[in-house]
């Protein structure tokens, strides 16, 4: 089986999926693309066994690049972490084999320019008692796909987007590969 991550950062997310399903011996051929020559994630993956392919922002949009992600057919396309907006060409091929995970309770705090320390910062900011994540299938808008999975948790004190977002990190941790299992068996 073929497995394709999109990941722009740190790789956090990606390392644990890759560890998840190497321990439990899956069968899984991976790739990680990112559009970051420098980003953290490359060298984690590598050490797992995962391929690496960096890409432009153009690549991205482009026939050649699309039908070279359609040769390998990938049984799931994980964005973890990727910050271009995947195009609505590429989207089509790949209807509701493309997932994300968003560091929220969508349909709350999705959107364009919403990840990461911002969606955690506005959380703070509407003292929100409550967030989570969602995992859910990509389509051609930000965060508007139908929702896979979601697991909320109370803000724990103090309510910081630093500490939320080390809440928010351990939610993903532990949720995201189990889903992604839940999706592939």
């Amino acid at each position: 089986m073929n497995i394709i991550i999109f990941a722009s950062g740190n790789g956090s997310n990606a390392e644990n999926i890759i560890k998840y399903f190497n321990k439990k011996k899956y069968n899984i051929n991976w790739l990680t693309i990112s559009n970051n020559k420098d980003a953290g994630v490359i060298e984690k993956v590598i050490k797992l066994g995962s391929k690496i392919k960096i890409i432009s922002k153009n690549e991205l949009y482009e026939e050649n690049f699309i039908h070279s992600i359609i040769d390998l057919s990938p049984t799931l396309i994980i964005l973890a972490g990727f910050l271009l907006k995947i195009p609505k060409n590429f989207i089509k091929n790949f209807n509701n084999r493309i997932i994300n995970i968003h560091p929220s309770l969508l349909p709350k705090y999705g959107g364009k320019g919403m990840y990461g320390q911002f969606v955690h910062q506005k959380v703070i900011e509407n003292k929100e008692i409550k967030s989570g994540i969602t995992i859910h299938y990509v389509n051609e808008k930000y965060d508007e796909g139908e929702i896979i999975f979601q697991k909320d948790i109370e803000i724990k004190d103090p309510k910081t987007t630093k500490s939320l977002a080390n809440q928010i990190h351990e939610l993903e941790m532990e949720y995201f590969p189990i889903t992604i299992e839940k999706l592939i068996l």
